[in-house]
């Protein structure tokens, strides 16, 4: 997770604290790019509450958390030159892809450890048809939100992004 001098491990022998969602995300979560980084990724998705949070941004690369309240779902979007993969740590959902907004012929249920491969060009919505929030990272190349992105909601993510 971070540059210990060599020794991998921080000196207190803890890697992060629990996060429960409350006021701005921790130090630890934080868009760690383009710096090298290691991590626990099925820890920080879990503990992730927040709906979108950008933790590594490099050139070329990007991989967010996000946390999709029961009943929601990311948003009907395509990415024209950025491939999308996703995966499910926590959750169940309904993934819907095509060709169009109107042509969504691909429909696939997704369960803990699914995932989902979306390629450049291509509609796509992931719904939670869970009860409980459905946890996952995304990557995506080349990057797709800015350095640092932090949605907190939907509703904030829907007004700096014009995906949706």
């Amino acid at each position: 997770m971070h540059n210990y001098h060599g020794s991998g491990f921080p000196p207190s022998g803890w890697v992060y604290p629990p996060y429960h969602g409350k006021g701005k995300p921790p130090l630890h979560i934080r868009d760690q790019g383009p710096n090298p980084f290691t991590v626990n990724i099925e820890e920080m998705v879990l503990q992730n509450n927040y709906f979108r949070v950008a933790l590594w941004t490099g050139n070329h690369l990007q991989l967010t958390l996000m946390s999709i309240n029961a009943g929601e779902d990311i948003g009907l979007e395509m990415h024209p030159d950025t491939d999308q993969f996703i995966r499910i740590e926590r959750g169940q959902g309904l993934v819907v892809m095509g060709d169009s907004r109107e042509n969504l012929n691909f429909r696939q249920r997704v369960y803990d450890d699914y995932v989902i491969f979306i390629p450049a060009g291509k509609w796509h919505n992931l719904i939670n048809t869970g009860r409980t929030p459905l946890k996952l990272y995304s990557i995506y190349a080349p990057p797709e939100h800015a350095w640092g992105t932090v949605h907190r909601t939907k509703k904030e993510a829907e007004k700096h992004h014009q995906g949706y």
